[in-house]
């Protein structure tokens, strides 16, 4: 699971049309974020981004194939897909997959109820 700074540095100037990509280091790989919210990961050396019902079909059509975390597991695979070498080349196409990607991310925190937050722990009087 290990990550080359030649092709982060590369994947984040290819990103710079999405907007402001930060990393961060992630178990080995790295998270990628737009606009504060994970959208994609690089894990030995390939890019893979967000899917959903909105756009897994395309990845399906490009031969892509989900990211595995455990290469001894295959049946457990992740949403995220490996973007084709080709739309890894081209910044602007890549750009648009990238806000593919961001907006299944949103769609799902959208989706996410929200958490209830335990009251604030009363204090007694003092008498």
């Amino acid at each position: 699971m290990a990550v080359s700074d030649d092709f982060r540095d590369f994947v984040l100037e290819q990103l710079a049309p999405a907007g402001r990509v930060t990393p961060r280091a992630m178990f080995g790989g790295v998270g990628l974020y737009l606009d504060g919210l994970f959208f994609a990961l690089i894990d030995d050396d390939t890019l893979y981004f967000k899917t959903g019902d909105s756009n897994r079909a395309r990845y399906e059509r490009a031969g892509s194939k989900p990211f595995c975390p455990f290469p001894d597991r295959p049946e457990q695979v992740m949403a995220y897909w490996q973007v084709p070498a080709d739309v890894l080349e081209d910044p602007e196409e890549l750009a648009a997959w990238a806000r593919e990607a961001l907006a299944v991310a949103l769609a799902k925190r959208a989706r996410r109820p929200a958490r209830r937050r335990a009251p604030a722990a009363r204090t007694r009087a003092r008498r």
